[in-house]
């Protein structure tokens, strides 16, 4: 910013070099004012052109439940989705406020490509983890975790980030916070191990890896550029198909991000 400035500055100061160092002073405070005001009015028409929330993750973690249920309140039956789906949904308390959820499919072979496709429209994303099965498929969440948070379209526009611990409806359900310990855990390990020339996710070098977090320092979440949170939901809700779902800190955070 000072060096962009700095030029117009030193013009300003050759054109009034007998001016009162006051008068000065204000013409220079409004110029900065100016500019602020430009960027400001920038990056808020960046940010407000970007209206997608992504679903995102593995395979039966829930996302297409979740997604019938925020926009329709009722339970269907789900299989693993091929394509993607979207609908927009409005805020209940502010029917203004809106967003476009996009439920992209979980499968290993298809959720990059369906990611690189809506990823620069993308306000937030929802990466929805399987609560029960996570023990086991951490390492598998932990990689498509690691591969969203390193793209270079995620890092540059950094959009909220919610893990929803899908599925707390099931007594061995892991909680939120075992979740998070256990993510920060494997993408630590992640960012040393994998290799030298990896590629972005259109399949083109990238010339070295982005950093994930800080050099020298064990990973957490409060290193990424953007703001990450966790809650706790049951898209299925602890009553079953007939019962309500469970996932008001979600509906808040889309609230809050609308």
């Amino acid at each position: 910013m000072a060096g962009t400035l700095e030029p117009h500055l030193e013009a300003l100061r050759r054109e009034l070099p007998a001016a009162d160092p006051a008068v000065l002073s204000v013409l220079l405070a409004l110029l900065a004012i100016a500019v602020t005001f430009l960027l400001w009015r920038f990056v808020l028409g960046r940010r407000s052109s970007r209206k997608a929330v992504l679903l995102l993750g593995l395979c039966d973690a829930g996302k297409t439940l979740l997604f019938a249920r925020l926009l329709t309140g009722r339970y269907r039956d789900t299989q693993t989705s091929i394509t993607d789906s979207s609908a927009v949904y409005r805020v209940s308390k502010d029917k203004s406020a809106n967003v476009t959820l996009i439920d992209l499919p979980g499968h290993e072979s298809l959720r990059l490509q369906f990611l690189e496709r809506f990823k620069a429209a993308a306000r937030a994303i929802v990466f929805v983890v399987d609560s029960v099965a996570f023990q086991r498929e951490v390492k598998d969440v932990a990689e498509f975790l690691y591969q969203v948070l390193v793209d270079s379209t995620v890092l540059k526009n950094a959009p909220a980030l919610l893990i929803a611990c899908n599925k707390q409806d099931v007594t061995m359900a892991k909680s939120a916070k075992l979740i998070q310990q256990q993510l920060e855990k494997e993408l630590n390990t992640l960012r040393v191990t994998r290799s030298a020339a990896p590629t972005s996710l259109d399949g083109s070098a990238t010339g070295g890896p982005a950093q994930l977090g800080k050099k020298g320092k064990d990973f957490d979440f409060s290193q990424l550029p953007m703001k990450v949170e966790f809650v706790e939901c049951s898209a299925r809700g602890s009553k079953g198909e007939e019962g309500d779902a469970d996932f008001e800190g979600l509906e808040k955070w889309l609230a809050k991000i609308a």
